[in-house]
């Protein structure tokens, strides 16, 4: 049987995205997939980079809606929303987030599962949880 092919990400966690023609968007986490190229290895990222491939936005204390033009104009496949009970994929077409119900970049991932893992969070240590969903990620990523 032939290997699973692994993706390459580029993790720039919680980045300030600003263009001249639109305001900025602070996601909590972002990561570059498909554009891994174009921005790694930078310090800085200006207004001529793309944007990141998957964006994850925590909506517990606040939402993230008035963002998602933002995302958008900077042409970001993939949101991913926590708001502390349930988690959703939104994915980009023809300038609009759609709930999806796979990921673009993940389309083995049970992602229904994740939430659980994010309910933890309340009650288990942090670093057990890491290293728990990392495990779960793993094994699921190559089934």
């Amino acid at each position: 049987m032939g290997e699973t092919p692994k993706t390459a990400l580029h993790r720039l966690g919680s980045t300030t995205f600003k263009r001249p023609e639109i305001s900025g968007a602070e996601p909590d986490e972002c990561f570059y997939i498909n554009n891994i190229d174009g921005v790694k290895g930078k310090k800085r990222l200006g207004p001529e980079d793309p944007g990141p491939d998957l964006v994850v936005e925590i909506d517990i204390t606040r939402r993230s809606d008035d963002r998602f033009d933002i995302y958008s104009n900077l042409g970001v496949p993939e949101v991913w929303i926590y708001d502390g009970k349930s988690f959703t994929i939104k994915q980009l077409e023809n300038q609009d987030y759609v709930v999806g119900n796979q990921s673009l970049y993940f389309p083995n991932l049970p992602l229904s599962e994740i939430a659980q893992f994010l309910k933890q969070a309340e009650t288990m240590d942090y670093l057990e949880l890491v290293k728990a969903f990392r495990s779960w990620v793993r094994s699921q990523i190559s089934q």
